[in-house]
Parts: C-alpha cells; sequence; structure tokens
C-alpha cells in the first residue's frame, strides 16, 4: 500500500536499533506488569502495619487520598457538565451543513468517504445484533458508503448460521455485509475482542481495497461492541469531521458512553453504578485538564491502523493498547477527538441478584486486565509526551486498586482494632478532613445518578422506573464498588504480578 507523505516513517523492523528498542521494550512491558499488584499488596500491609503500629499516620495518609479522590469528583462534576452543554450543542448541528460551511481546501469530498464498520460477536444473541444493525442501517448514506463486518468467533458453533442469516437480512442495506470467523487458539493469541478486531481488519482490507481498490485514505474504521447504538447524527458528524481535518490520519474519534441500551430492563442494583462510569467517561472526554482515552467504541483511519500495526492479537484492553501502539508510532503526533454525540450499550444483567453481581464481577476482572497497558505505554515511552501517557494509563488502574485499598482497610482497620483510639480522633483534623471528603464524593455521585437518571429513554409499556429501588442501590455504591471494582481489580492485579491470564468470558446483558 502506498503511505501518505505526511505520515511518518515506520521503524525498519531489521535495524540493530529496532531490535534494540523491542527487547528493552518488552524488558520493561514485562517488568512493568507487577507494579499494579504489588502496589496494591503494599497497600493492604500499609493499612495492616499503620492501624496496629502507626495509626496516626494511617489517618492522614487515608484522610490526604481521600482529599485528592473528592478534588477529582469535583473536577469530574464540572467536566461532566461541561459535556452535557457539549452534547446539546453538537445535537443541534445539522452536520451536513457544516460540512459544506469549513473550510475545504484540504478536504475530501462527502461522497468519498467509506465506512468500515467492525461488530465483533462473541456469543451475544441475533437479537441484539440486530438491533445494533437496525441503528447503523439507519444512517442515510449506510447503504452507498458503509461496509459492515461481522466478526464472529469461530469457538461459537452458532456463530455461522447466525452471520448467514444476518447477511441475507441486511443486504441490501449497506454496501457490504462481511462475515469473519475468528479461530480459537491461534498460536501467540489471547482471546478477546483485540485478537478478532486483527482477523476481521485482515479480511476485510482484502475485500474493499485489494479486490474493490478503495483507496485507504479514504476509508474510517469504526470499532464497536455487539450492543452498542450509536447516536443517529454519528456518521454525519464523524464523515464531516474526517473530511474536512487536515489531521484525519493521526486522530481517534470518541464519543461519550452511556449505558443506558437496557436500562429499564437490567437490574436496578446495576444502575446507580453504571451512572458513574457515564459520567466519568463523559468527564475524561469534555476536561481540558485531563487527557481522554479511546473506550470500547471508538474511529481512526485506516492509514493510522495500517502504519500502527493494526491491533495486536496478545492485548486484552484493545482501544488502549491500540492507542499507545499508534501513538510511539507517530512519534507522539497523535490525539484524540470528543464527537459529543452520546451512544448507548449494555448494562451487565442476569435474571437474579447474585447472577448479576457475578457477572459484573467477571466483566470488571475482564477489563481490570488492561492493568497490563501500564507495561506497554511505558515500554513505549520514548520522549516526555510517551511518559505523560504512561502516566496516564498507569493512574485510574493505580486509584481504582491500591489507592482504594488503602483507602478502604485504612479507614475501616483502626475502626475494628482500636475502636476507643478511634472514637478519640473525632474532632481531629485528619478525621475532619477524611470525612469533609468523602461527603463530597458522595454528594457528587449523587448528582451524577440524577443526571443520568434525566437523560435516560422513556421506559417501553412493559418497563419500570423502580425510583426507590434505585435509591437504595445508591445508598450501596460504597459496597457494589468495593465487591464489583475494587476486588476484581485486585484479583486482576495479582495474576498480573504472577504472570497469569485471564479466561476470556463475555458478559450477559440480555
Amino acid at each position: 500500500m502506498n503511505r501518505l507523505r505526511s505520515l511518518p516513517r515506520p521503524l525498519r523492523q531489521g535495524s540493530a536499533t529496532a531490535v534494540s528498542d523491542s527487547r528493552r521494550a518488552a524488558w520493561v512491558t514485562h517488568a512493568a506488569n507487577g507494579i499494579p499488584g504489588a502496589l496494591a499488596w503494599l497497600s493492604v500491609c500499609v493499612a495492616v502495619w499503620g492501624a496496629l503500629s502507626a495509626r496516626r499516620a494511617l489517618l492522614w495518609s487515608t484522610a490526604l487520598l481521600a482529599a485528592y479522590l473528592a478534588l477529582r469528583f469535583v473536577l469530574a462534576g464540572l467536566a461532566w457538565a461541561r459535556g452535557l452543554r457539549l452534547i446539546r450543542q453538537w445535537e443541534r448541528y445539522d452536520w451536513r451543513a457544516e460540512y459544506d460551511c469549513r473550510e475545504r481546501a484540504r478536504s475530501l469530498a462527502w461522497q468519498a468517504v467509506h465506512h468500515l464498520v467492525l461488530l465483533p460477536s462473541a456469543n451475544e444473541s441475533e437479537a441484539l445484533l440486530s438491533r445494533s444493525l437496525d441503528r447503523l442501517a439507519a444512517w442515510p448514506d449506510a447503504a452507498r458508503a458503509m461496509t459492515v463486518v461481522l466478526a464472529m468467533e469461530g469457538s461459537d458453533p452458532a456463530a455461522g448460521d447466525r452471520a448467514a442469516r444476518l447477511q441475507q437480512r441486511y443486504a441490501d442495506r449497506f454496501r457490504h455485509v462481511l462475515a469473519t470467523h475468528h479461530p480459537a487458539n491461534l498460536p501467540g493469541e489471547v482471546r478477546g475482542k483485540s485478537a478478532n478486531l486483527a482477523w476481521a481488519t485482515r479480511h476485510a482490507r482484502q475485500v474493499l481495497v485489494d479486490q474493490e481498490g478503495y483507496p485507504p485514505e479514504q476509508i474510517v474504521v469504526t470499532v464497536m461492541d455487539a450492543d452498542t447504538l450509536w447516536h443517529p447524527a454519528y456518521f454525519d458528524c464523524l464523515t464531516t469531521l474526517f473530511a474536512t481535518d487536515d489531521q484525519r490520519y493521526t486522530t481517534f474519534w470518541q464519543a461519550p458512553i452511556r449505558y443506558q441500551g437496557n436500562i429499564w430492563t437490567a437490574h436496578w442494583l446495576m444502575r446507580p453504578l453504571h451512572a458513574q462510569a457515564s459520567a466519568w467517561e463523559l468527564a475524561y472526554l469534555a476536561a481540558p485538564w485531563w487527557q481522554a482515552l479511546p473506550m470500547s467504541s471508538y474511529s481512526l483511519s485506516l492509514c493510522l491502523l495500517d502504519n500502527s500495526g493494526g491491533w495486536a492479537t496478545d492485548a486484552v484492553a484493545d482501544e488502549w493498547h491500540m492507542y499507545v501502539r499508534s501513538f510511539r508510532a507517530q512519534q507522539g503526533r497523535l490525539r484524540l477527538q470528543p464527537i459529543f454525540l452520546p451512544s448507548l450499550v449494555h448494562i451487565v444483567s442476569a435474571d437474579t441478584v447474585l447472577r448479576t453481581l457475578l457477572a459484573r464481577f467477571r466483566q470488571s476482572i475482564r477489563h481490570a486486565w488492561g492493568a497490563e497497558e501500564i507495561g506497554h505505554a511505558l515500554g513505549n515511552a520514548v520522549n516526555a509526551q510517551g511518559w505523560r501517557l504512561a502516566l496516564r494509563v498507569a493512574h485510574d488502574h493505580l486509584l481504582a486498586g491500591a489507592g482504594a485499598v488503602l483507602l478502604g482497610l485504612g479507614t475501616q482497620l483502626p475502626v475494628l482494632l482500636a475502636p476507643a483510639w478511634w472514637r478519640a480522633q473525632l474532632s481531629s483534623a485528619p478525621f475532619l478532613l477524611l470525612q469533609a471528603s468523602l461527603l463530597t464524593v458522595s454528594a457528587v455521585s449523587v448528582i451524577f445518578w440524577w443526571g443520568d437518571w434525566r437523560s435516560r429513554p422513556a421506559p417501553q409499556a412493559f418497563e419500570r422506573r423502580p425510583f426507590l429501588n434505585e435509591l437504595l442501590g445508591l445508598l450501596l455504591l460504597p459496597a457494589l464498588t468495593a465487591l464489583c471494582v475494587t476486588l476484581p481489580l485486585l484479583i486482576a492485579h495479582t495474576c498480573l504480578l504472577l504472570g497469569q491470564r485471564p479466561r476470556f468470558q463475555a458478559a450477559p446483558k440480555e
């Protein structure tokens, strides 16, 4: 394939420098994989030792950590409010008219842009996939300018028949409906979304570029989950941004995610927890003071994908791994452009409370395995920007893992082991700081939940709004966070420390 001159030349794989860099990156990655687990268990030891021998120091440590967490929640609340305002503004735009208004000296023609949409599936039902395909097909130009790849897992015995039925049903609603079947247990692969995307992209590229002659420079690739419901204006907006931006080949595009696709049929216990996740993902996109990273469903050019080597077959977190690879391939000349048109995805849900909690627990373990991207980012940090990216990747994992362990145990163990001493601290400065910080976190969490409640789609006739139940879920939010977020992170980080790999399990969402 012909490379664009604007793209940096990839490293020569045969050179001694490339080999040396590769070995250094592999060593750093391997060594750094143990950092999250080591710090998490160090936090356990510090909390136990502090509760026994250094209670005052432990109290100050937890108070300062809680104050930092409260500050982050306040900043997230401000960014979330800004994001809601931007969503209202972006939803009012006519993006086709916006294309005509933009400076077009270096633009692609709207009609020249082709969308390659990758829809990975691991045992999801035909009804769920049909719902996602219906939303894609609602884009007015889908039949002319959109190719959908049903990226099925070969380990699913029913995937072939399911894909064939969907291909037949949607053949006239898209330019192409392709189906790929990713084989199980390929050497060197980690089963999951990233390996599936790598397999599907190779097949799609053969069809679109090699056989039909689509120029790679005109193809924008969109990755989605099987349950993603894109905003009706997303592809109009993406087409305009891709066609008119002279940085289109060094950009990721990301829409905020709202966990509302099955909001009224999902278990009420999970709704407040996912309301927090929706708010934080919008806050990261809208905050000028934080660096956003791609999450779950995102878009990038085929040229950027080619130049970065495509998706890794041994990665768990496809989006962060791809971003770090692209960052290195572009020598830091990479950005993430928010698209403030929210997409809806499903909440993990099952038919009973215990099964729902277990499903969410397992999903969190898989997500927490993305901590291996800390080592990947450190191993590929070649300049100051790379080190900042590595710090950004590490921060959330370490705060939600080691930080949460220290905060939880550091506040509870002294109560259990030295209740008299704890009562004597009720008017002390660190105790008051701790309580004020936790109240701030709680207040912002309630605001996030209330905003999520107001933004939800209207329920269908058979769905209910169990308001009082959700209030109970809101009261249980600290316990749910510990059970469904902190504990899975501790397990995943420990496994990573011990060099173990997770077993891929698709979470039930129907």
